[in-house]
């Protein structure tokens, strides 16, 4: 059982599920409205749970009823939250998801008490492997990863500025087309792994600007894709530390990834180990 460490976001996500998306300047009216735990760190760790890994989060919410919700799959499920401090001058982040049929959505974050972790220093526990988000130069995140002596995965956000020394170091970078496309030449030469992401289509793995893997997902019918991405970035983390080939690994995440589409919700969509074996055995 590999251990873990993630690192980020832990939000409640507000959900309106609807026929259509609204176009700019547009009105739907016929939604369904629900929330569910979220946020990409809380997602990641309860995803590298559910796949057996040992699992700590280390994150910030409010003092308030959202931080219960925000929390409650994660407590459930045994993820250490003895990193999670709860911040009595800031709310719980909380992100505002719309949903449609399809399962395509349109996401927009309050992130509250997120952003104070960016001061905070943060004693990383003794574990395998550390996932994180976003390093911005100079924050929590981006220091944890300097000094992190295991296996360290990131995921980039589109036109976010990042450390340049995660860069170099992270051994793992996770992105989508858009994402890869607006780092460019810094992501494309850097040394090690770097998986971009390309929806139903699937994903590749590169080292050193080499694709040396490519996967597609199995066929499923999407109702949500709101934490697929990172279903497959825990998904993927925990294949490389089992020791799996690149080739494995990817076909592992990219079905975590499309399993997790199949129901409504970030981390109630979240799949078990065994639900991913019975995917790939088709």
């Amino acid at each position: 059982m590999p251990s873990m460490v993630a690192i980020g976001s832990i939000n409640l996500d507000i959900v309106a599920t609807a026929p259509r998306l609204p176009t700019s300047g547009a009105k739907v009216t016929d939604a369904v409205l629900t929330r569910y735990p979220g946020g990409g760190a809380a997602n990641q760790a309860l995803a590298a749970r559910r796949l057996g890994a040992d699992v700590a989060l280390m994150g910030r919410v409010g003092q308030d009823a959202d931080a219960d919700a925000a929390l409650a799959l994660l407590r459930e499920s045994g993820v250490d939250l003895s990193g999670v401090a709860a911040l009595p001058d800031a709310a719980t982040g909380v992100a505002l998801i719309a949903v449609a049929a399809n399962g395509e959505n349109q996401i927009v974050v309050a992130p509250g008490a997120n952003l104070q972790l960016a001061s905070a220093s943060l004693d990383l526990p003794d574990v395998d492997a550390l996932l994180s988000e976003h390093v911005a130069p100079g924050d929590a995140v981006s220091r944890a990863v300097g000094r992190f002596e295991g296996f360290t995965c990131v995921t980039l956000a589109t036109t976010q500025e990042v450390d340049d020394a995660v860069l170099r170091h992270a051994d793992l970078i996770v992105v989508n087309e858009s994402e890869a496309a607006w780092y460019g030449e810094g992501l494309a030469s850097r040394e090690g792994l770097v998986a971009k992401t390309f929806g139903a289509s699937g994903a590749a793995l590169f080292r050193d600007g080499t694709e040396i893997a490519r996967a597609s997902p199995p066929a499923v019918s999407a109702v949500d894709t709101t934490g697929a991405g990172d279903s497959f970035t825990a998904a993927l983390t925990v294949a490389l530390v089992e020791g799996q080939s690149y080739a494995d690994a990817l076909h592992f995440a990219c079905a975590a990834g499309a399993a997790a589409t199949q129901r409504n919700g970030a981390q109630p969509s979240l799949p078990t180990r065994e639900e991913v074996d019975r995917l790939l055995r088709g």
